[in-house]
């Protein structure tokens, strides 16, 4: 891995400690945050194994999927807002209102953003151009990283977000985002990109990766709405918008 990216990810990592220093801030966040930012890492890395397509999959399955399952939960956005002075977290409220941010935050839009991203890398000669270019290579890990990142926090929706969807919208969102990633996975079993090597092995792990941290983040899912259920039970409130705040 060069530089750059190791410094990028121990700045993220020295700037969330610090934060949650000035906050009280559950620690198992904060682990999540740290696991998150080293699977980030070891996945950019195998992720370079372009001609070996087992382990190239192990760093996407860890970049585009591990990674950002783990930082979502770390809720980055909710720990900024706390940490941060009164007028610099008002300003970051108002920049998370902000339509392109919106939009980004609709899993109606990120997970099909992520999952077109694949089908771009791997459906075209994105993939092989990429083993031939570092600077591409790192845009392809970067844009990995960003999309299953914004994909993972619209369906689970843990930090605040405005006009946050149902728990079905959400839900149905990451069924589909998973049935085309498991689409995308047979496609590459029967038509694995030229030169590579261990292909079948790769498309394998590509499925079935991919389905245990898909039911992962279900669970998760799952988990967070019954709590809010939960929560509005004890309250004696209405259960309704107790569904689309899960």
């Amino acid at each position: 891995m060069s530089a750059l990216p190791v410094l990028a990810l121990l700045a993220a990592g020295s700037l969330y400690v610090t934060a949650g220093w000035r906050t009280p801030w559950p620690l198992r966040r904060t682990a999540s945050w740290l696991t998150g930012l080293t699977a980030a890492g070891a996945g950019v890395v195998l992720t370079t194994a372009h001609g070996d397509l087992r382990t190239h999959m192990a760093g996407h399955l860890l970049l585009g999927m591990v990674a950002p399952l783990l930082l979502v939960l770390a809720a980055p956005a909710t720990l900024a807002l706390r940490a941060l002075p009164v007028a610099a977290a008002r300003r970051l409220a108002r920049l998370l209102r902000t339509p392109p941010l919106r939009r980004a935050a609709d899993p109606l839009v990120a997970v099909p953003v992520n999952a077109a991203g694949l089908w771009l890398l791997y459906g075209t000669g994105l993939h092989a151009a990429a083993g031939h270019s570092p600077a591409l290579g790192a845009l392809v890990a970067l844009h990995v990283l960003v999309s299953g990142y914004l994909a993972t926090a619209a369906v689970l929706a843990v930090d605040p977000a405005p006009h946050r969807r149902g728990v079905g919208v959400r839900a149905t969102a990451l069924a589909a985002g998973a049935a085309a990633h498991d689409v995308l996975a047979t496609w590459l079993y029967a038509t694995p990109p030229p030169g590579v090597v261990h292909a079948a092995e790769g498309a394998r792990l590509m499925w079935d990766g991919g389905t245990v941290v898909t039911l992962g983040t279900a669970a998760v899912l799952w988990r967070r709405w019954y709590a809010s259920r939960d929560a509005v039970r004890a309250t004696g409130a209405p259960a309704g918008p107790a569904v689309r705040a899960a």
